[in-house]
């Protein structure tokens, strides 16, 4: 077996990726092995039958990755986008595997974990974390050891565990454009022999980078804040325990869209009154707009009304304890507590020149309502004089969770089996938006087909609350034989898990529409002396119930074909619970899809795959050929002629074969080439239409880019004689064209189609000057140095717009100063 070795020194990282490092060993240059815990225990990455990649604490400061969302760019199979309403709640997608929506009622595919205990939520996934040291993004399914909502992936947040042996302390300090400013710092103490506490602080400020010439702030202010404290005790020589409390908070302006082109008429030649009236509604809202026809990403934005700060509070309790039984088993218990609040409004309206048109929960003042759903309307046959002021609600999540997983992990028969069981109890509160009446959308009606405007006004209101109550259970093991044949090079895996998951949810969403006549005669704007009708109440207030149980196993080859070269060929499954949609229409089918709820979605995956080191250890080759065949895929998407309506589709089969390479090559002692490459080929077979109860063969992978790749170059530059480094590093990342949504007729670029786009970051430092008994480092650094533009999110649903954008950040740059004592 190889020996395992950590890397301690940030000069011997490429850039990006914890990239091999190089070794000197006598006149002859080498790979280091580089340690992962992807498989719950310390090995090495290179015998480790998984394709993932890990980011260490030095690389993850020259890619400034403080969070999951930054990891956006830097791995060829993962893809990850800003949810459109809440740019801190993020889509991740894992080999085109991902979730294009985000509720509390369903879980995302890509697992998402910090120090071993999982994140149900991807709301607030991109806050700060302090104090990472390592990530790990594992690629495919991972079904055995990681359980319920892997079938894509997951990702693994590292934390740095509090030093009994040393005084230490690092601060960090960023500057930047746009008024950049990230400040880390960390101080570990020792308490008493085996004992030490571990602070971490952070803070971040930084400017949005499209200007809000309206009101409120700049489109993307962030101003984050977080702390977090550590203790560490080795009881006695074989038992351990370890705390850790985290809190984050952030403010900031939620991104927005650029509307590219208008709405195109919906065409309706059998005279639905329906479709006459979203015609109506989508005209009246394009006389508001000067559209973007470039394409290009604009420098500002006008916002009729004022932007409100978003609100998100993260905090989180985790205790882990183990126990060295003997030197063959090993006893763990992980429980851990997270609360989350968010709250993000949702403002689809800007750009519009004056606040006549809306599309937004802000205030207003109105007209009466009935407090009970389904009551006599008020306003019947009319009201005159706006008379009710509707305070601006945020549909915001008040969710905590609790976890426990016991687990029992070593080694039998003089060291041939190395095994790994354990127990796993979760459960979820969750509420989504506060309940009360408030405001969605109010405009002129314009036009009909023969060019005559109405004169009339529509306001739309709307009321709606989610709740949730999830729980989960499962029995895990994994169990690897090495037999003795073969000199011992082949090594056997099985795995096995039972899931069992218990899923509640309501679902109350009322909506009242009033048609307005203008009191001043002008239907572009709103006057207190309006009169209205109400025209219509919707509403539902259902509830859905279901039990899910799953059984998973894998089966997994490894051989040492050399010292230097492993192959493995694994077939694995994993499952993703069931669950409601709660943006169901609100009529007698949305009713009763949310009721029924969605089924599971199971992948089966096979995997061949090779990892090498060659050329006397100066070269990394790590490759693999993967299919992933899903049954009852979950695919959301919109309802046609609908804003915010969606529903989701079990398909039938879906299928994802692909290819991925990751090569390094230590060129000299001096300069480090990287280059990781993704292929992926998909298919979805014809599958039910819930809305249409038809066979549909017009379901899409939403973001499956068909290439992707990563070259990076580490370049020494000057080596001093104390041990400082100039240093030069960039990373050339490159995403093929997506579809951007679940529907074949949007995957165009007239609608939802995203284009390919390739981003180039940069670095120069210094490294390792020797400072009061410390070290510093000092770096320049520009991301996207070649200002690219691309999309990171499109729509083509908005009444406004045929095709609205959400550009990527510009080209930024900026300082980073890292000081280290007592490492």
């Amino acid at each position: 077996m190889k020996s395992i070795k950590i890397l301690r020194k940030p000069w011997l990282l490429a850039l990006g990726l914890l990239a091999p490092a190089v070794l000197a060993q006598q006149k002859n240059l080498v790979l280091e092995e580089v340690v992962v815990t992807a498989q719950k225990k310390e090995e090495s990455l290179q015998d480790t039958p998984i394709a993932l990649d890990a980011f260490g604490e030095e690389a993850l400061e020259r890619e400034g990755i403080g969070n999951v969302g930054d990891l956006a760019n830097n791995v060829p199979a993962l893809n990850i986008q800003p949810f459109p309403i809440n740019t801190t709640t993020l889509r991740i997608y894992i080999r085109g595997i991902g979730l294009i929506d985000a509720q509390i009622t369903q879980d995302p595919p890509v697992g998402v974990y910090i120090d071993g205990a999982y994140i149900a939520r991807s709301s607030s996934l991109a806050t700060e974390i302090a104090d990472l040291q390592r990530i790990e993004v594992l690629r495919g399914p991972q079904g055995t050891l990681y359980g319920r909502n892997s079938t894509g992936g997951a990702v693994n947040l590292i934390t740095r565990r509090p030093n009994p042996d040393e005084l230490q302390f690092k601060q960090s300090l960023t500057f930047g454009d746009r008024d950049l400013f990230n400040s880390r710092t960390m101080a570990n103490l020792p308490l008493w022999q085996g004992a030490a506490v571990k602070f971490a602080y952070l803070t971040k400020q930084v400017d949005g980078y499209i200007e809000n010439t309206g009101l409120g702030g700049d489109f993307g202010d962030s101003d984050t804040t977080g702390y977090r404290f550590d203790f560490g005790w080795d009881i006695n020589d074989s038992v351990r325990l370890d705390y850790a409390y985290d809190k984050a908070e952030v403010t900031n302006t939620n991104m927005t869209y650029s509307h590219i082109r208008p709405s195109d008429p919906i065409p309706n030649p059998n005279g639905n009154s329906g479709i006459a009236f979203t015609n109506l509604i989508n005209s009246g809202a394009r006389q508001f707009y000067d559209f973007n026809l470039s394409g290009d990403r604009p420098d500002e934005i006008f916002s009729a009304i004022p932007l409100i700060e978003a609100e998100n509070d993260i905090s989180g309790h985790q205790l882990t304890l183990s126990w060295s039984v003997s030197d063959s088993l090993e006893i763990k218990y992980i429980a851990a507590q997270r609360d989350l609040y968010d709250a993000t409004p949702t403002v689809l309206a800007t750009g519009a020149r004056s606040d006549g048109y809306r599309l937004d929960n802000d205030p207003i003042l109105g007209f009466p309502i009935a407090p009970t759903p389904g009551a006599a309307a008020i306003c019947s046959p009319v009201c005159v004089g706006r008379s009710v002021y509707y305070d601006g609600f945020t549909p915001d999540i008040d969710q905590e969770q609790l976890s426990h997983e016991l687990q029992f992990s070593g080694t039998l028969f003089e060291d041939r089996v190395s095994y790994i069981a354990g127990l796993y109890y979760f459960e979820e509160e969750a509420r989504q938006s506060p309940g009360e009446i408030g405001h969605l959308l109010s405009g002129p009606l314009g036009s009909d087909e023969s060019g005559d405007n109405t004169g009339n006004r529509i306001e739309v209101m709307t009321q709606a609350r989610y709740d949730i109550e999830n729980e989960a259970r499962a029995a895990f093991a994994q169990l690897s034989w090495r037999p003795p044949v073969l000199e011992d090079r082949l090594n056997l895996t099985l795995g096995l898990r039972h899931s069992e998951d218990s899923r509640y949810a309501r679902s109350f969403r009322r909506q009242i529409t009033f048609v307005v006549i203008p009191g001043d005669g002008d239907n572009t704007d709103r006057d207190n002396n309006d009169a209205a009708t109400q025209l219509s109440e919707v509403f539902y207030d259902i509830v859905g119930d279901r039990d899910f149980e799953d059984f998973s196993y894998s089966v997994i080859a490894e051989f040492e074909a050399t010292d230097s070269i492993n192959l493995y060929a694994k077939r694995n499954e994993a499952y993703k619970s069931g669950g409601f949609n709660t943006r169901e229409p609100i009529n007698d089918g949305g009713a009763e899809r949310f009721i029924n709820g969605f089924d599971p979605e199971k992948v089966i995956a096979y995997e061949l795959g090779l990892k090498s080191r060659l050329f006397e250890n100066r070269v990394q080759l790590n490759a693999n050929v993967f299919q992933q065949k899903f049954e009852d895929q979950q695919l959301n998407f919109s309802v046609p002629n609908a804003v915010s309506d969606t529903t989701v589709a079990n398909a039938g089969e879906s299928t994802l074969k692909g290819f991925e390479m990751d090569t390094t090559w230590l060129v000299s002692e001096n300069l480090i080439l990287v280059l990781n490459y993704a292929y992926l080929d998909d298919s979805i077979e014809p599958s039910r239409n819930p809305l249409s109860g038809e066979v549909d063969d017009g379901f899409v992978f939403d973001s499956a880019p068909q290439h992707a790749y990563t070259a990076a170059v580490d370049w020494t530059l000057w080596t001093g004689g104390y041990g400082q480094r100039l240093g030069f590093n960039a990373t050339y990342s490159f995403t093929d064209e997506r579809n951007g949504g679940g529907r074949e007729e949007f995957a165009t670029f007239d609608a939802d189609r995203q284009d390919d786009f390739a981003v180039l970051n940069a670095r120069l430092g210094l490294y390792d000057l020797s400072l009061f008994d410390g070290v510093l480092d000092m770096a320049l650094w520009s991301k996207n140095l070649l200002d690219e533009e691309y999309s990171i999110n499109n729509v083509h649903n908005l009444p406004q717009a045929g095709r609205s954008v959400m550009f990527g950040e510009p080209r930024s740059y900026g300082l980073d100063l890292i000081y280290r004592w007592g490492y």
